[in-house]
């Protein structure tokens, strides 16, 4: 959605047309593809945080526009809701020290951002869900002043017909309702993108769908969300729900959510591409003035706008991207799967875990997504999504006997998913000390079953025995995980102690 969008009426002649070129620019790509007409193997990764604004209360602060006016850097955009931002980082060629070097950039980004955002009362957090988000931030008002949102909040809610609904069941329930899409601006991510050739595509999409679980289950930072304790990583239920368009009777008749993991392993990018087409209709049909198939038959690259825009509203925890660089198209595989934080530290520990697993798994001669369905991977993303570190996940039992079973996360990423790891970051060619260092951090929290969320509810629970109110005892939390932030050290080092009151 980074899209320039300009809000207008939409009339219904504008979504046949749309459709229409919908269906020229899936063809274009699919001419692209059969010219061989994409990059070359470049190792180029890329990656975009979402934050969160606060006051010094721990409460949110709806300034994006003021703090971005501040920052005056075009590596800082907004999002969805006036209390969030995204920090971009240029895409860096995976090798060498570039872990260290992501770390670096990550550090003084975020610490000028949070010296600018000081200017007006507000820090900067990196958290999956915000705490103390009420259901009273969640309204329309408080989505970011941006057309493109509010066009795409308007095309949701009419096509959904009536409010949005809200149901999770986790540690508590959460029910409640919502007439925009506001509640999906609660869920910030991390975005770890990866370029990759035609060739290349589908194994390293397999291999990132097979291991979603095992980034949820070590990076869950969502336990929270208005109040409720709920599953230890929200996000995705909240993303789906609030995300989607389907009455309850398209939901009775299996219509697929605009949110979704989806069913099955794929054997190409344009498999992705045309799913999108077949199963959802469009909802910013907004047409470019390109006509695609011309710019090929005049030797050119077409930008294929409508798809890509179209695209952005599929919400595929591992989605496919189509982009140009310097005049040449390229395919990326972009993991949408991790929360923000908790620092800066964890964050590249987990970009280390992924890429290392999705270069090592896609590889390997006998790939686990031949040896394991679609739903069991399916299965595992809930799991884990519902559990964090303490899931229990399928996974081909070793050797040729074949077969799954059911194996604690931990237990599965210290034996046999870190040293795969290990090999797929040397197959980057990454500097030992930067894989030993990131990995470490992974294999510290399993050793002490940490994670983010574990270790807000830890700290929550200690407040609430301590004698705070739900609201109180939420909000110290929350200071408490801003100060140990700033400080840097992993979460699997945090002391659980009282907030300071």
């Amino acid at each position: 959605m980074g899209e320039k969008v300009v809000a207008g009426a939409l009339d219904l002649s504008d979504r046949q047309k749309y459709r229409r070129k919908l269906h020229q620019c899936l063809e274009g790509l699919g001419r692209l593809l059969a010219e061989r007409r994409f990059d070359r193997p470049r190792n180029l990764m890329g990656m975009e945080i979402e934050l969160n604004l606060v006051g010094t209360d721990g409460m949110p602060k709806m300034l994006n526009g003021q703090v971005l006016e501040r920052i005056a850097s075009r590596d800082f955009q907004t999002e969805l809701g006036m209390f969030n931002l995204e920090v971009n980082i240029v895409p860096h060629n995976l090798s060498g020290r570039v872990l260290d070097q992501l770390a670096e950039e990550l550090r003084t980004g975020l610490g000028y951002a949070d010296r600018k955002a000081a200017e007006v009362d507000a820090g900067i957090m990196m958290i999956g869900i915000l705490p103390t988000l009420g259901r009273e931030d969640m309204v329309r008002s408080n989505l970011s002043d941006v057309d493109r949102y509010a066009l795409l909040n308007d095309q949701m809610v009419a096509a959904r017909g009536e409010d949005f609904s809200l149901d999770i069941e986790g540690v508590e329930r959460l029910v409640c309702t919502s007439g925009s899409i506001t509640p999906e601006a609660a869920c910030t991510s991390v975005q770890l993108h990866l370029q990759v050739t035609p060739e290349r595509f589908a194994d390293v999409w397999n291999a990132a769908q097979a291991v979603a679980a095992v980034q949820v289950a070590m990076g869950a930072n969502s336990p929270f969300l208005f109040g409720r304790e709920l599953w230890r990583e929200s996000r995705p239920p909240l993303f789906q729900q609030a995300t989607d368009t389907r009455p309850p009777e398209l939901q009775n008749q299996g219509v697929r959510p605009r949110t979704w993991f989806g069913e099955r392993w794929v054997d190409s990018a344009y498999e992705l591409f045309e799913e999108n087409l077949r199963f959802f209709p469009p909802l910013l049909p907004i047409c470019d003035e390109e006509d695609p198939l011309r710019v090929l038959d005049d030797g050119g690259v077409p930008g294929l706008q409508e798809l890509v825009l179209h695209n952005g509203t599929v919400y595929r925890w591992n989605r496919p991207v189509y982009g140009i660089a310097d005049g040449v198209p390229h395919l990326r595989v972009e993991n949408r799967v991790l929360p923000a934080g908790p620092t800066v530290a964890d964050v590249i520990a987990n970009t280390a875990l992924y890429y290392g697993l999705v270069r090592a798994l896609a590889e390997e001669t006998r790939p686990v997504w031949t040896r394991m369905p679609f739903t069991a991977a399916a299965e595992n993303f809930d799991t884990a999504c519902r559990r964090g570190i303490e899931a229990e996940l399928l996974w081909p039992r070793p050797g040729r006997s074949g077969g799954l079973t059911r194996v604690p996360a931990v237990k599965l990423v210290r034996d046999e998913l870190l040293p795969l790891a290990a090999a797929g970051l040397d197959a980057w060619n990454i500097a030992p000390a930067d894989r030993d260092h990131y990995l470490g951090i992974i294999e510290e929290r399993c050793r002490r079953r940490v994670n983010g969320a574990s270790w807000q509810a830890d700290t929550y629970h200690r407040a609430r025995e301590a004698g705070l109110g739900r609201a109180e005892a939420l909000a110290a939390m929350t200071r408490r995980y801003a100060e140990l932030m700033q400080d840097g050290e992993p979460v699997h080092t945090w002391p659980v102690d009282l907030p300071a009151r």
